[in-house]
């Protein structure tokens, strides 16, 4: 079944639509507050199709992405009883919130920078920054270093691989799609 071949395709063509950055923006942005989906899935297309565009995209992703994580830090801040402890409730994400607040109380901003960089839903960390009253500027270097580090990287990859790494994506991107579908479900399977 070649599913994955067909989105691959439809997403390589929409990397190139001039209104592509601004999606980007606006995604980056939800993903830091809200959005499950992470922005490296739409910035390594564009790379790829724009590689001498690199270097603006992972600024782009970069700014959206630390703007999304300051709204987060005032939704936690001003809203949290009101409105973000139900959603995190209603979404199953109160768990991931408590697990958050206890890096925090062990490792300060620098849950902030991990966070930032790595796959580890980054909004979480947002409102619980904002929660605790985690100093701002702190909270924002961390954020800014964590964010730029993740997606300057992943510009890099994408445009150092360029074409070469493009053929072989795309050549095997059905196996690689089905692989993850397969070690998301062991994962549920494991972790419910």
């Amino acid at each position: 079944m070649k599913i994955f071949s067909k989105l691959y395709v439809w997403t390589m063509e929409w990397a190139e639509h001039k209104f592509a950055p601004a999606v980007l923006a606006v995604l980056t942005f939800a993903e830091s507050v809200f959005f499950p989906i992470p922005p490296d899935v739409l910035l390594a297309p564009m790379v790829l199709s724009k590689p001498q565009r690199a270097w603006q995209l992972a600024t782009l992703t970069t700014v959206s992405s630390v703007i999304g994580g300051v709204v987060g830090y005032l939704l936690g801040y001003w809203m949290f009883e009101p409105v973000i402890q139900p959603l995190l409730i209603e979404f199953n994400y109160m768990d991931k919130f408590e697990h958050a607040m206890a890096w925090f109380n062990e490792y300060g901003v620098w849950v902030v920078f991990i966070a930032g960089f790595s796959p580890i839903p980054y909004k979480v960390f947002t409102l619980s920054a904002g929660f605790l009253h985690m100093l701002f500027i702190p909270f924002l270097i961390a954020s800014t270093i964590g964010r730029g580090l993740r997606f300057f990287l992943v510009a890099g990859l994408i445009k150092w691989g360029g074409a070469p790494m493009e053929k072989k994506i795309r050549s095997s991107v059905d196996i690689i799609g089905w692989a993850i579908v397969v070690l998301i479900a062991i994962l549920y399977v494991i972790y419910k």
